[in-house]
């Protein structure tokens, strides 16, 4: 019985892989492209920064319970409330930062929302200066985008993990954060 070259199989694993790293690319800067095109960001393109961030783990990180549609709406919403509510409250110095966040991070981890990019949301809206309409637009709008275009991009190649693989999986799976083992 004859065996195939070994190198032959590893050619075209290495080629299969390239096309799924050229796809999950092009997905990402299509996402990322229309969400640009769509909010048309303030002045400030660091106001949709963590955007950024969050097209990694649509497009790459695909099943990770942080992509998930909960985690995705969850930790950007959350993150940027907070971050509108503790600026319009307190203004802008560095503890307001530092209180921003720390909340960001207890609400997200209270809501098992979890979604690292959207820990920068609160940060932005303070350095932005944003008003409650940044909440709808462009964090709203942008996260919409990109949910759905995660969600069709993903049915499009054959073999590709589907977007979203469970729509209200927890981030974190459980209440025991921060390495704490039971």
């Amino acid at each position: 019985m004859p065996h195939k070259p070994l190198y032959g199989s590893k050619i075209h694993y290495l080629v299969r892989a390239l096309g799924r790293l050229v796809w999950c690319g092009a997905g990402a800067a299509t996402a990322l492209g229309l969400v640009f095109w769509c909010v048309n960001p303030p002045s400030d393109p660091l106001f949709v920064a963590s955007f950024g961030g969050s097209t990694v783990f649509l497009f790459g990180l695909t099943r990770a319970p942080a992509a998930q549609p909960r985690s995705l709406v969850g930790g950007h919403l959350g993150g940027a409330l907070i971050g509108i509510i503790c600026f319009h409250a307190f203004g802008e110095a560095t503890w307001v930062y530092l209180l921003a966040v720390v909340l960001t991070l207890v609400f997200m981890l209270g809501t098992q929302t979890v979604h690292p990019p959207a820990g920068a949301n609160p940060l932005l809206m303070i350095h932005g200066h944003a008003g409650i309409s940044a909440f709808l637009q462009p964090v709203g709008l942008g996260i919409l985008i990109l949910g759905l275009v995660a969600a069709a991009w993903s049915r499009l190649m054959p073999g590709m993990a589907r977007y979203p693989y469970n729509w209200v999986e927890k981030s974190p799976p459980s209440f025991f954060w921060g390495g704490w083992v039971e």
